[in-house]
């Protein structure tokens, strides 16, 4: 990413999408992983949080890189917006309003 916050020639929406996704399941199995470790006695909460904490933050650059992510033309605006919309329908979750600004901007 340059200093502007946009993406150098050559990412992909998908590529950005499918970072996003597996950053999500990566917060999945870190979630399991410590249930799994919790049950058995086996974790302290400060490796989890930190371990949580670590994927949660891959989780933001993904989501961030996609919000800020310039459509080449409109058939990817159109998939950038309907991926928005089904994680933000998936998750129950709501847009900062300088995501929301960002998406409106570049769409």
């Amino acid at each position: 990413m340059t200093e502007t916050g946009k993406l150098k020639v050559g990412s992909s929406l998908k590529a950005m999408m499918e970072r996003h996704i597996a950053a999500q399941l990566a917060i999945i199995d870190a979630v399991r992983e410590w249930d799994g470790r919790r049950t058995g006695g086996d974790v302290s909460s400060i490796v989890y949080v930190n371990a949580l904490l670590d994927v949660t933050r891959e989780e933001e650059a993904a989501r961030i890189k996609i919000v800020r992510h310039e459509p080449r033309d409109d058939r990817e605006a159109e998939l950038k917006l309907t991926y928005i919309a089904a994680y933000l329908m998936a998750t129950k979750r709501t847009l900062k309003t300088v995501e929301m600004a960002a998406v409106i901007g570049t769409t």
